[in-house]
């Protein structure tokens, strides 16, 4: 094996969506990804499932692993022929020691790239409705560093900043902001210049506390202030209420873990973020194309025997048409067939083959389909039923009862996946995470075999059908469930759970019934 390459990599300020794209790619193909603490979540969850991750966490006074200890794992992991991404919240060069790591890589012939970040200087006030530039205001802005070792002084010039009259930003400066705020009166600022601090901008915990720059450390002796934090100093600030946009969408400020095979997460995930959640993508689960199956195979051969044709999944649809087109079976040979499918998912994938259901059940669920495609076949019709290999009974239970054959066969397998660091990211316990989602029963026991040990009863489980419920039941989980079996009922549910919460901390109900 030759040798690796190492890639510098900006995860962004938290906000998945602020991720680049280049970003996402290079994730995608990582062997081994060295994160550091202020690294979202959902940007780790982007990473392969094989990949292996090394946690390089830093906060004041704790570091998980030295900076040299770090920068000797990028070459020895390099060496060994893997693609290592070093990723760094923010941008990597934006005091990110992403120049002293590169120094060792140049000496020892490793090959990197370096991918920069958005970083939390410029997005976070953005998130909080302060723009770091403003012609009426400012004509610069300046980023400074506000950590400095313990027991020591400033290198700062706080005059020479006060004299710029423009923005500034200092990162990593909560423990010394009594200290920055004096040194900058002391240096000639008006006491009385507006000035906020930024608390874990572009995520569900995001708050900021605006003031001056005589008392903004008074307001967080009060008010109290989580990390990571920025502070931002400036007439800008005081545009932060008139400018607020994120905390006025629909899930603004609320955690949502959602769990989906991997390949099938995007669409849910994104809609939560439309409307402001903060989103961890949890793959708990993965599917496999059952290879050489021999039972379809035979059942492509006898086309022409069935009458229905039966999905009841988007993974189930897919496959079932990739094994079409393997078999080199002309999509023509269905046409004596009528579909009945499971859902808006199955339906999509349908009409992407200009296909369109003949029969869809108003509740999306097997005993729901089973009912109506009882109603709608003649005894002795015969039903092609491709699908999960641990698919539920309900259905085939319903369509055997009136006397309809069913040809159940499993064309993929679901299996559970987890990584390392889901364990330290899912605090329920500790409130970090405000309801996960679930889109079937195997997505509910992907997600239990996932995070194992903590206590489900604290668990907000938002449902997409009475199945779902039912499996996560017996988890003991809190659990409601959709209006309907669909991805939007879902989001309006979680909506709705999260005005729950915000009226009444949770012990009211209102048109959510806990069930």
């Amino acid at each position: 094996m030759g040798i690796g390459k190492v890639w510098l990599l900006g995860a962004g300020p938290g906000d998945t969506g602020l991720f680049t794209i280049k970003g996402r790619q290079v994730l995608e193909e990582a062997d081994v990804v060295i994160y550091d603490r202020l690294v979202g979540q959902g940007i780790l969850a982007m990473a392969p499932k094989n990949a292996r991750f090394i946690d390089a966490g830093k906060c004041a006074g704790n570091h998980t692993l030295p900076q040299e200890k770090i920068n000797r794992i990028l070459v020895e992991e390099a060496r060994k022929g893997n693609k290592v991404v070093r990723l760094k919240g923010g941008d990597p060069f934006l005091f990110g020691r992403g120049g002293e790591e590169l120094e060792l890589l140049v000496k020892n012939h490793i090959p990197y790239e370096v991918v920069p970040g958005v970083t939390s200087s410029i997005a976070v006030p953005a998130y909080n409705g302060i723009p770091v530039t403003h012609r009426d205001f400012c004509s610069s802005l300046h980023i400074i560093t506000g950590h400095k070792k313990a027991g020591q002084t400033y290198h700062i010039d706080f005059e020479a900043l006060v004299r710029t009259e423009g923005t500034l930003v200092f990162l990593m400066g909560v423990s010394s902001l009594n200290d920055i705020c004096k040194g900058l009166i002391e240096a000639g600022m008006n006491p009385m210049m507006p000035a906020a601090i930024l608390q874990k901008g572009t995520t569900a915990g995001q708050r900021r506390i605006v003031a001056t720059v005589s008392t903004l450390y008074q307001e967080i002796l009060k008010q109290g202030i989580q990390t990571p934090a920025i502070i931002i100093v400036g007439q800008v600030c005081q545009l932060a209420d008139e400018f607020a946009w994120y905390e006025a969408l629909p899930l603004a400020g609320y955690k949502v873990l959602v769990t989906r095979p991997k390949d099938l997460i995007s669409s849910m995930a994104e809609k939560l973020r439309q409307n402001g959640a903060e989103v961890i993508e949890l793959p708990s689960i993965f599917t496999e194309r059952i290879e050489k199956n021999q039972k379809l195979k035979n059942a492509f051969e006898h086309i022409h025997e069935y009458q229905w044709l039966v999905l009841t999944s988007p993974t189930g649809a897919n496959v079932f048409f990739q094994e079409l087109k393997e078999a080199e079976l002309d999509i023509r040979k269905l046409h004596h067939l009528k579909i009945a499918v499971i859902g808006s998912g199955t339906q999509k994938v349908l009409e992407e083959k200009g296909l369109f259901a003949d029969l869809i059940p108003e509740v999306f669920d097997g005993v729901s389909l089973g009912n109506q495609l009882a109603k709608n076949c003649q005894s002795g019709e015969k039903v092609m039923l491709p699908r999960a290999s641990l698919g539920g009974k309900e259905l085939v239970e319903e369509l055997e009862k009136a006397n309809i054959i069913v040809d159940d066969i499993a064309t993929y397998v679901t299996k559970y996946q987890t990584q390392d660091f889901y364990q330290s990211a899912v605090k329920f316990d500790e409130g970090e995470i405000d309801c996960v989602v679930f889109t079937s029963a195997s997505t509910v026991r992907g997600f239990v075999n996932s995070v194992e040990g903590i206590d489900f009863s604290k668990v907000k489980a938002a449902c997409i059908g009475k199945q779902t419920k039912a499996q996560a039941d017996s988890y003991g989980m809190e659990t409601y469930v959709a209006k309907e079996a669909s991805i939007d009922s879902l989001i309006e549910l979680v909506i709705q759970l999260k005005n729950i919460r915000k009226d009444s901390g949770g012990s009211q109900y209102g048109d959510v019934k806990k069930t």
